[in-house]
């Protein structure tokens, strides 16, 4: 039987998660992994790692004010919310990945480990509970003799996750694509149309490159910069509930961040930010005034008012359609969703293949 050729454009955690789940789940399916790069040149391996959930906002505006304006409105209607309960499997689908790898012997070669440690806020927020609670392990609230050790906070919530640490996750993810029969290729895609005479499928997991693969305007960076210093004396992250300061220990270093700057394409570092971070961090830990830094690193998120996980036909040269399913846009939780929404994505190429006639075995 001729096999259904499929590419997959993007090699970051969310590319190879679905490379990965396409080649085991589809057997029939030859895919190629298309990317001009690969880890470690990626934004996945910037990234802090830490595997916590997301609820992703009904409006392009909700979760960064300062996009709101009526230019960006007419550009980019936002429709409607992605149903809550998929946004849990997403993340739940992924955690379960995670913890099996964390549970296995493969632990240390693919950097998946358990990370327990603390979410703290300066005002309690308006849901204490959320959505992933009961998916992550022993999730609890912080005692007042525990939050004695926060004093410019008051509520905090404490719980076991996986940290997983991409500079190893994705050269395993790698080998485990190639053992199932996959192809790499390193390539600038410019535009998903030019693959169509190629490939019978067409995954777009390019993030950030969406912009101009995709066309899509609602695809805009947001600039993290992180530190990484050795402290193999700190065993607990710490997690400001703002997402802007974290001290997240790994297995070989600790990493401490952040920056969320929207639309902010510079990828040098910023002295200033590193500054700021060491200063935030070391109000959270002061035991990092004693620690060495080992290295600065910036990468570009792929913000989006909504990840994207759908499928849609294009035209090709005027030669006929073309089938893609699109799976970008994770913004800051590409560790945290990528398995999940590369579940979603496969079973999107399966229904390509079904509705096409094409044989597919799911």
């Amino acid at each position: 039987m001729k096999p259904i050729k499929v590419a997959v454009v993007g090699a970051g955690v969310v590319g190879l998660s679905t490379a990965v789940c396409v080649a085991e789940a589809l057997p029939v399916c030859s895919v190629t992994l298309l990317a001009d790069k690969f880890s470690p040149d990626t934004t996945s391996d910037v990234a802090a790692g830490i595997v916590l959930g997301e609820e992703y906002p009904g409006r392009c505006w909700t979760f960064h004010p300062e996009l709101k304006s009526a230019a960006f409105e007419r550009q980019t209607p936002c429709v409607s919310d992605i149903p809550s309960d998929r946004q849990r499997r997403w993340f739940q689908d992924s955690f379960e990945h995670l913890l099996a790898i964390a549970q296995s012997p493969h632990s240390l070669e693919a950097g998946i480990i358990f990370s327990s440690g603390f979410q703290i806020f300066k005002e309690p927020p308006s849901n204490k509970t959320p959505y992933w609670s009961d998916i992550v392990l022993g999730f609890r609230f912080l005692s007042e003799s525990e939050l004695k050790r926060f004093p410019h906070h008051k509520f905090g919530q404490a719980f076991t996750t996986i940290k997983c640490e991409c500079s190893s996750y994705l050269p395993w993810l790698l080998k485990r694509f190639q053992k199932a029969g996959g192809h790499v290729e390193q390539k600038k895609v410019g535009r998903l149309q030019e693959l169509g005479l190629r490939y019978d499928v067409i995954v777009n997991c390019s993030g950030l490159g969406s912009r101009d693969v995709a066309g899509d305007s609602q695809v805009y960076p947001v600039r993290g910069q992180v530190l990484r210093a050795e402290a193999p004396w700190l065993q607990h992250f710490i997690r400001d509930g703002d997402g802007k300061t974290y001290v997240y220990p790994g297995i070989r270093y600790v990493t401490l961040g952040g920056t969320r700057q929207v639309r902010d394409e510079r990828l040098q570092v910023d002295q200033r930010d590193s500054e700021s971070i060491l200063e935030r961090c070391t109000l959270l830990e002061p035991s990092l005034r004693e620690a060495r830094l080992v290295g600065e690193w910036v990468g570009l998120r792929p913000g989006r008012w909504i990840p994207r996980v759908e499928r849609e036909e294009l035209e090709v040269n005027g030669s006929g359609r073309v089938h893609v399913v699109h799976n970008y846009g994770h913004g800051g939780w590409g560790v945290s969703m990528a398995w999940g929404t590369a579940v979603d994505a496969m079973r999107l190429v399966g229904k390509c293949l079904q509705e096409s006639s094409l044989p597919a075995k799911l």
